[in-house]
């Protein structure tokens, strides 16, 4: 056994150094001013605009050659029940996009982020005085969550070496709608749970304040976290925080006894409105964001699958 450690170890040291792909706050402007475009009308759940998304999220895994683990290609298809404000309540198809990298390891690593947002502002829970009709971007929320997706998926298979941990990168429908394509990832699986060692999500890392900081939710969830946490460095400010459940998509995975980690970089004046536009997000910043997620996750890669720990209130 200890053999096994040290040669993990030792190999992910190696890959470690073999990383020549950082983040591109450039190819995070891209991403994300395709995503939050007037022309996508607010990703709302069950839109064609958000079927594009999808299709726009595919199109990028592809290019990464990332296997289609979804339940037809990379779509894992599910019903939502749309909360409208001004006609009844409805039920729209939509999907999780979901790719796999295989390293053949016998554990898996989850990394997450919701791609719908509010629409047209008639999907409930816009903070606009007079919501319908206007298109809520969501930059912030949560296009740059993606964009964060899409640059770990360019990163992770972009190695010449192999990680030690397979990689399954799931871009989440109907998450606006109550976690909903969370909830049917973890209760319809196309990879088994007990294969997964962690999960990373991510939502709303593109408006970092640097008098606060990017949370990172989740600590509590593993006693190995702080082990992991130990040699990251970097110039962006972060804090940590127990709660393994919350109102994003990682909670579901939380519910499921997985360990988890949520990158946040907290609310502000535009959070669900009209206004959550492109030009107000940093994109240096959530590339040294991404940083850290990177060194955690090489962390914990030097380690075995990781416990869950239970978070006490």
């Amino acid at each position: 056994m200890k053999y096994l450690f040290s040669t993990l170890f030792l190999f992910s040291i190696i890959n470690v150094s073999a990383q020549t792909i950082s983040p591109s706050p450039e190819i995070i402007s891209k991403h994300i001013y395709k995503l939050a475009s007037d022309k996508m009308k607010g990703r709302g759940t069950g839109g064609k605009e958000n079927a594009k998304a999808a299709s726009y999220v595919e199109k990028e895994f592809k290019k990464y050659k990332l296997k289609p683990l979804g339940t037809d290609g990379f779509r894992q298809e599910f019903i939502a029940k749309v909360r409208r404000v001004v006609v009844p309540d409805s039920l729209r198809k939509t999907q999780n996009v979901i790719g796999f990298l295989d390293n053949g390891a016998e554990f898996t690593i989850v990394i997450g982020a919701h791609f719908d947002h509010l629409g047209l502002g008639n999907q409930g829970s816009s903070k606009d005085d007079h919501p319908e009709g206007k298109i809520h971007n969501g930059a912030d929320d949560n296009a740059s969550g993606v964009a964060g997706l899409l640059e770990l998926a360019r990163y992770f298979s972009g190695n010449d070496t192999k990680e030690p941990y397979n990689f399954l990168f799931i871009a989440f429908g109907a998450e606006e709608l109550g976690l909903l394509g969370s909830k049917h990832f973890v209760n319809n699986p196309t990879l088994p749970l007990s294969k997964i060692s962690f999960m990373c999500n991510m939502d709303m890392i593109g408006r970092y304040n640097p008098d606060r900081g990017v949370g990172i939710g989740g600590f509590g969830t593993s006693d190995q976290w702080p082990e992991i946490f130990k040699p990251v460095k970097s110039d962006i400010k972060f804090f940590t925080d127990a709660a393994g459940s919350g109102g994003s998509d990682h909670g579901s995975f939380y519910a499921k006894q997985i360990p988890v980690l949520f990158f946040h970089t907290g609310g502000h004046d535009d959070y669900h409105k009209p206004t959550d536009d492109a030009e107000k997000v940093d994109f240096k910043a959530e590339a040294g964001i991404l940083n850290i997620e990177f060194q955690i996750i090489q962390s914990a890669m030097m380690l075995p699958k990781l416990k869950f720990t239970e978070v006490k209130n």
